[in-house]
Parts: C-alpha cells; structure tokens; sequence
C-alpha cells in the first residue's frame, strides 16, 4: 500500500471525528467539514514514511485552521464595522455658512503663521506640511532636535489660540 493511500484511509477513518472535533471551536458543522477538508489537503503531501502520530498530527492541522479560521473572522468583523470605515463615506458639501467660518479660520491662520519668527514659521511648515522629522528640521535650521520641539509646540499653541478666539461657546 502506498503512503498516499495509507493516508486517505487515516483521514478517511477520523473524518467524523475530525469534523466533530473541529465543529465546538468554530460553532458552524458546515465551516468544520471545510476546514477538515483543507486539513487533509495539508496533511497528504507532507512525509516519506507512515508515522504512528499520524493522526495525532491530522487533529493538529484541523485545530490550527480553526483557529486560524476564528482570528481571521474576528479581524474581518471588526474591519467591516461602520464604525471604523468612515472617513471612507463622501463628505457632503459644507454649506456657504460652513464655508464662511472654515474661510475665517484659514485666514486667522495664516495670520498667525505670517506673524510667526521665520524659523518657527518654517519649522511648523514642515513639520506638518511637509512631515519632516524633528531631526531634519534641526538639521536644516541648525539648532537642537529640543529647540525645533519647543517653536513647533509654541507655534502650535498659538495657532489653536486664534481658532479659540471668535469660537461660539
């Protein structure tokens, strides 16, 4: 007898039991019966000669594709919440009221950043804009990674002030 065929009669004898065995950890018979499936096409080819855990390793590819199967329905679940797609959804059109208050704010913005020291001006710019790190904005405006750290935040604070000043509370 061929050891393919030694094989096929193993997993044909523990088939019930396999399908059995795998159906508590994924909750569908239907999905269990799959997963026994891909389990023995992972369990032919492998091996020269018969082994007596055979069979022990069969029951081992059934749980690890269970669970493979679960985590993976897990993921997929969570990715598929509305939730979390959101920002994927079109974004209406602002009404000419939205677009009024969103103008105001840009102009008190770039107020705020014409104002600014150059050097704080540049680093906020390419820090945010450009996504620079703090290290190659110090680099190019030859100070410490510290300094860069400091304008970016005072600039930063000055900034939310300006969107602060005229917001409705």
């Amino acid at each position: 007898m061929k050891y393919a065929d030694q094989k096929l009669k193993t997993y044909m004898t523990h088939r019930a039991a396999l399908v059995d065995y795998a159906t508590p950890i994924i909750g569908c018979r239907a999905r269990a019966e799959d997963i026994v499936q891909d389990a023995f096409l992972r369990y032919l080819p492998g091996g020269e000669t018969p082994s007596v855990s055979g069979v022990a390793y069969l029951y081992r590819i059934v749980r690890n594709l269970a669970i493979d199967m679960l985590r993976r329905s897990a993921m997929e679940s969570r990715h598929m919440d509305g939730n979390n797609v959101s920002w994927l959804e079109p974004v209406g059109e602002a009404s000419p009221e939205e677009q009024l208050v969103q103008g105001d704010q840009l102009g008190r913005l770039v107020r705020v950043l014409e104002q600014l020291p150059e050097k704080e001006r540049l680093a906020v710019e390419m820090h945010r804009f450009g996504g620079y790190t703090l290290a190659d904005i110090a680099a190019r405006l030859e100070v410490s990674t510290a300094t860069v750290h400091r304008m970016i935040r005072q600039a930063l604070v000055q900034l939310a002030s300006a969107l602060d000043e005229d917001a409705p509370q």
